[in-house]
């Protein structure tokens, strides 16, 4: 049920390798979950800039003349590159919010998958190979990124229901599990302000921890709450603009395995999406601990 790929880069070598090498992985999951895919890539933040990430159902009507409405309400420079259905807004960092909320009243119809300095949000319902392949993922570039493979259990095959979920800036999350409870803790999450665009489970633990870190949390201590909070199996990988991170839940009935060398942390469902990945075969090899809160930051 699901797979979950990342990717952390010590390395710098590497970084025009990150696509290529998490496409690999990504592709090498399909078959835990063939519905949909998207994969969450960091790049080196640009000091005084930040990054929107767009999805729309009609690319062609809503990205046409998008980067020259939003400049006109922001009163700030903004540009755009368009891949798929998705478009990268680049803007200075002190207008990102304002063009948010603006896109919500510009283009209705699109949704905002990301926002941050770093992080750009790719996911759309169809094959792993065919998500990738129309967002040219090979291509991409960037410091660490992580990815998923969805078998929908807990909401519809769509491409709102894909996974990273995103609900903090340069945060997201995946997710290989069920909660049972999340209907409840979505509730209390709407009354501490917190908003959500789907009934999946996981944009639940992503908002979670997001409104854990508004409260002053850390995300090391985020995590943590998740094992007392959060009731059901599961898997997280948490992306951030530094690193990742990965907790298991109690229990840990769900696949998990990393792997690390001098020039990179991976992580995979399974051994078999990390056996391309170079000097794999003297890498340190383990299978995380239930209960447990790992992190690498650079």
């Amino acid at each position: 049920m699901c797979g979950i790929v990342g990717l952390f880069l010590k390395d710098p070598a590497l970084e025009p390798k990150l696509g290529a090498m998490l496409t690999g992985m990504l592709i090498t999951m399909t078959d835990r979950g063939p519905d949909s895919a998207g994969i969450a890539i960091y790049g080196h933040p640009v000091h005084g800039q930040a990054k929107l990430t767009v999805q729309s159902p009609e690319p062609a009507k809503d990205f046409k003349g998008l980067t020259d409405d939003l400049s006109a309400v922001t009163g700030a420079p903004v540009t755009g590159d368009i891949k798929d259905t998705h478009i990268v807004l680049h803007l200075p960092a002190d207008r990102l919010e304002d063009a948010r909320a603006a896109i919500a009243t510009l283009r209705p119809s699109a949704t905002v998958m990301s926002a941050g300095e770093g992080i750009e949000i790719y996911k759309e319902v169809g094959l792993p190979k065919d998500v990738a392949a129309r967002f040219d993922l090979e291509k991409m570039s960037g410091t660490h990124g992580i990815g998923h493979t969805r078998m929908a259990t807990e909401s519809a095959v769509t491409t709102a229901g894909a996974h990273p979920f995103s609900t903090g800036p340069d945060q997201c999350l995946v997710h290989n599990g069920s909660l049972s409870n999340h209907n409840s803790v979505r509730r209390v999450l709407k009354r501490a302000g917190m908003t959500f665009r789907t009934e999946n489970d996981t944009e639940v633990a992503a908002a979670f921890l997001t409104h854990k870190m508004q409260e002053g949390a850390n995300l090391g201590e985020a995590m943590e709450a998740t094992l007392t909070d959060l009731d059901g199996f599961f898997t997280f990988v948490v992306g951030t603009k530094d690193g990742f991170g990965v907790v298991r839940d109690p229990i840990a009935c769900k696949p998990a395995v990393m792997a690390e060398t001098g020039q990179y942390v991976a992580f995979g469902s399974e051994y078999r999406a990390m056996v391309n990945l170079p000097g794999i075969d003297t890498a340190r090899v383990w299978e995380p601990e239930p209960a447990t809160v790992y992190f690498w930051e650079r």
